[in-house]
């Protein structure tokens, strides 16, 4: 048997539904009267996110957490890469040149798009416009690819020569930087502002220190970035067939250059350019705890101080956990999903009419359950007044 509902059905169900919910209203009000079912909270632990744009550090300690560092970078941020807490920060919103570090959101965009295996040719074109003085792998004209061996170019020697083949198999750089400012944006990353998909200096690119914490997070929730970024060591192809040995930049993670290596440390990226000093995005794991630090343009001379600046957030923020008050949030500002009736996905969409008598048939039975709970309203009052 079919049922049907027309609109004067449903617009009759919803009314009596109404009348019997309102018949019912005042005795259910007189009956909470002095009972509140859900009593105001405490404040929210993590404050709004404007705290971050404060200008100065940010950090909300207890009687017992441990002394920040000293620290002479322009910028910084540490975060609790599993709840996206952020435990302290210094002008985590100032825009600056990110250099490599942009790298992280170029993988983001692109990983999802070049299957690993896909071998590749290179071409001329792939080449060009490669900024002078750039970091390069050693990519060459005309010598096949995997993108696997790209991926390690980028991640490990920060080969912008790898970044401009592999952009020029996403659509090309224009495309490329686009679709980076649309992940950036979908990420909640505001203070981003791409321009050249290898972080190469250009006026008007900029990030923040919040926004590479949200790039590092993300990426260590890839697997196949997680494993780039975590190699420290690698072969590139080469010619006539040999290979040569490639080594990661990140001296935490490779404890190279007069660097100790990091107990636990497992990424990211680190970059350097004239306009953005030293620049790094970096993660450590310890006792099922992992942090993503990001520390930008240190003001001490050399390049150790990123390393040990980073080093020493890393130490405070293993050290602070569960002594301090989370100063914002790596998710507050990105996009949710609109209001919906479920966030889960279903096995199928309804066919034509469907979600239109499904909505009647719920208004039908509101109406009724309504209209009953009216009468026991009335006849209850009847008998109490």
């Amino acid at each position: 048997m079919k049922i049907g509902f027309t609109a004067r059905t449903l617009l009759s169900a919803c009314a009596l539904g109404a009348a019997g919910l309102l018949a019912l209203a005042p005795a259910s009000a007189s009956a909470l009267t002095g009972h509140d079912p859900d009593p105001p909270r405490g404040p929210r632990a993590t404050p709004p996110p404007a705290l971050l744009y404060r200008s100065g550090t940010q950090v909300r300690p207890h009687a017992d957490a441990p002394a920040l560092p000293r620290l002479s970078a322009r910028s910084w941020l540490v975060a609790d890469a599993g709840s996206g807490e952020v435990l302290a920060a210094h002008e985590a919103h100032r825009p600056l040149p990110p250099a490599s570090t942009l790298k992280t959101l170029f993988a983001l965009t692109v990983l999802p798009t070049l299957p690993a295996g896909v071998p590749h040719t290179v071409r001329p074109q792939d080449l060009a416009g490669i900024g002078a003085g750039s970091s390069l792998v050693g990519v060459a004209e005309g010598r096949t690819y995997r993108v696997a061996d790209l991926w390690r170019g980028v991640f490990l020697s920060s080969g912008n020569d790898a970044v401009h083949v592999l952009a020029s198999l996403n659509g090309g750089w224009r495309e490329t930087a686009e679709r980076m400012q649309e992940k950036a944006r979908a990420l909640g990353a505001l203070d981003t502002r791409v321009l050249s998909p290898d972080g190469y200096d250009t006026p008007g690119q900029v990030s923040s220190a919040y926004d590479l914490a949200v790039f590092g997070r993300a990426g260590l929730r890839n697997a196949d970035f997680a494993r780039y970024c975590g190699t420290a060591e690698a072969l590139f192809p080469g010619v006539g067939g040999r290979a040569y040995g490639i080594r990661n930049t990140n001296r935490l993670l490779t404890g190279a250059d007069g660097v100790a290596r990091y107990p636990g440390a497992i990424g990211v990226k680190n970059g350097y350019t004239t306009e953005a000093g030293n620049t790094l995005i970096a993660a450590a794991r310890r006792g099922g705890r992992t942090l993503v630090v990001t520390v930008l343009n240190p003001r001490a001379g050399g390049g150790h101080p990123v390393y040990e600046e980073a080093a020493a957030l890393l130490d405070w923020g293993f050290g602070a956990a569960g002594h301090v008050e989370p100063v914002g949030s790596l998710d507050g500002r990105r996009a949710r999903p609109g209001p919906g009736p479920s966030a889960e996905p279903v096995a199928s969409a309804p066919g034509p009419g469907k979600e239109a008598a499904g909505w009647a048939e719920a208004c039908a039975i509101a109406g009724a359950a309504g209209v009953g709970a009216g009468a026991v309203s009335l006849a209850t009052r009847g008998r109490t007044q």
